[in-house]
């Protein structure tokens, strides 16, 4: 698949290609769940490319970006101001492994989207997610998550095999997470699996919701 480059204004901003590519199925996906308007809270959003087309794309959203540094805030910032985008705050630092992720009476959204994190941070993140979620998540509110999994009775592809081996050499705390072990962090925390969405790419989109 030919890789897309990061368009002109953004030449001088940190891009990322995968969510050039993902942005749009991810969309697609999601539209069908989701009311006209709502609070939605982004977790890793990395270089701000997803929050900024989700965004655009559902004007009647309020998005809240976050990551676990304040890195790549100046490219969330940028892509958000040439956008014109008045529904995104600006990002905040969260690590999901945090008690507390946000200040005391921070009203509960009705998303929480976090996509590529999972394979690329410690495990004790995944447990985190899903407890911060607990507490975020408003009474009928969804937590999804996107990327790679390891799933029992699935074929993996060879490409995720690959993927996976070359992530464990990189970071032995890293790697392609089996989905009943996220499923079993899910229950800890009161939520469960709702949906399960195959996207392109050897990728899922899974949707939780409180148990």
């Amino acid at each position: 698949m030919r890789i897309p480059p990061a368009p002109p204004l953004f030449d001088d901003l940190p891009f990322s290609p995968a969510a050039e590519r993902n942005r749009q199925p991810i969309l697609d996906t999601l539209r069908p769940l989701l009311a006209e308007a709502g609070r939605a809270l982004e977790m890793a959003s990395g270089t701000g490319q997803h929050v900024t087309w989700f965004a655009q794309h559902l004007p009647g959203w309020h998005w809240q970006p976050s990551d676990l540094t304040d890195d790549l805030f100046p490219a969330i910032t940028a892509r958000v101001a040439a956008a014109g985008l008045p529904n995104v705050q600006a990002p905040v630092r969260i690590d999901v492994r945090d008690a507390t992720w946000l200040p005391d009476g921070t009203p509960p959204f009705d998303l929480i989207c976090c996509a590529n994190m999972l394979h690329i941070a410690p495990w004790a993140c995944c447990g985190g997610l899903m407890r911060g979620a607990a507490r975020h998540l408003a009474a009928h509110g969804r937590l999804v998550t996107y990327g790679p999994y390891l799933e029992d009775g699935v074929p993996t592809a060879e490409g995720n095999r690959r993927f996976d081996a070359s992530l464990r050499a990189e970071n032995a705390d890293w790697g392609i997470r089996r989905l009943t072990d996220v499923e079993a962090e899910a229950q800890a925390a009161g939520l469960r699996l709702q949906a399960r969405h195959v996207m392109p790419a050897n990728n899922l989109l899974l949707v939780w919701v409180r148990a």
